[in-house]
């Protein structure tokens, strides 16, 4: 007989909406969050919490709201129904949201192709290095969220894109040589996008100004300019103007320093015929 799996995390979209549901039953009986949590006795942040999406609603404590609200069932039924499979983290919908919208997008990675530039292949072998290990299912649904958001790059009004890549990258062989060699054809056909702009740092540069790790920079349709760092320990939106400058003097300085977007291509046309 084989062990019980653990229940998987719940759809952080479908929460943020139950959550949304909470907060108008609560207005709509009169009361605040405070007095709420009080009436079922929990804390303030946990109903807060529940309502931003940040807390899944447990089925007692959605049975007794339906109670103390005259809800009929609603929310109960909400959990009962929630998806089961939690695809993104609520920060990475954020950023896939900012990423759909933005008019420019500049990033620099340094420890895989950036997800945007992936194969299948390519995103499937990074996923499974992942630890601890994802559930097939996981894997599945990740890839195909990785491969929709390409659609940027072929879309009517694509953004400005600019990405530089340190060379090692380039050399990992991540999934093994038929990988590797499918992944350097598609970076050499997404080099030659009128919209999009593909540099490598090398391995010989005396000069990185990346060695404190990968950073994007953002520009909204109304002109907002964003940081996004994304390490082992989390993620973090960077709003804050004078940090913003930071980081985009520091992608200037990346790109005077990488090979030109023409070598790169050269780049990987030398390493296309060592295949």
């Amino acid at each position: 007989m084989s062990a019980k799996r653990p229940p998987r995390p719940k759809n952080l979209t479908s929460m943020k909406m139950l959550g949304k549901q909470l907060a108008a039953a609560r207005r709509s009986a009169g009361y605040t969050q405070s007095e709420l949590a009080a009436l079922v006795k929990v804390d303030e942040e946990t109903i807060a919490s529940i309502e931003q999406g940040r807390r899944s609603l447990k089925p007692d404590l959605a049975a007794l709201l339906d109670e103390v609200l005259q809800t009929k069932g609603m929310l109960s039924v909400g959990v009962a129904n929630l998806p089961e499979i939690d695809q993104f983290p609520m920060w990475a919908e954020l950023y896939m949201e900012h990423e759909r919208e933005a008019i420019a997008l500049s990033l620099y990675a340094n420890q895989a192709l950036p997800g945007l530039l992936q194969t299948r292949a390519y995103a499937e072998a990074v996923l499974r290095e992942r630890i601890p290990a994802y559930a097939e299912e996981e894997i599945e649904a990740r890839v195909a969220g990785r491969l929709e958001r390409q659609e940027i790059l072929n879309s009517r009004n694509p953004p400005t894109l600019s990405f530089v890549v340190w060379e090692p990258v380039l050399h990992m062989g991540l999934g093994g040589p038929a990988v590797q060699a499918e992944q350097l054809h598609h970076l050499h056909a997404c080099a030659e996008l009128s919209c999009l702009s593909l540099q490598f740092l090398p391995m010989t540069s005396r000069s990185h100004a990346g060695l404190d790790g990968p950073f994007v920079l953002l520009e909204t349709p109304d002109h907002q300019h964003l940081a996004y760092i994304e390490g082992q320990r989390g993620s973090q939106w960077v709003s804050d103007a004078d940090e913003v400058s930071r980081l985009a003097r520091k992608y200037a300085m990346l790109r005077a320093q990488a090979l030109s977007p023409l070598e790169s291509r050269s780049l990987l046309d030398r390493l296309l015929g060592e295949q």
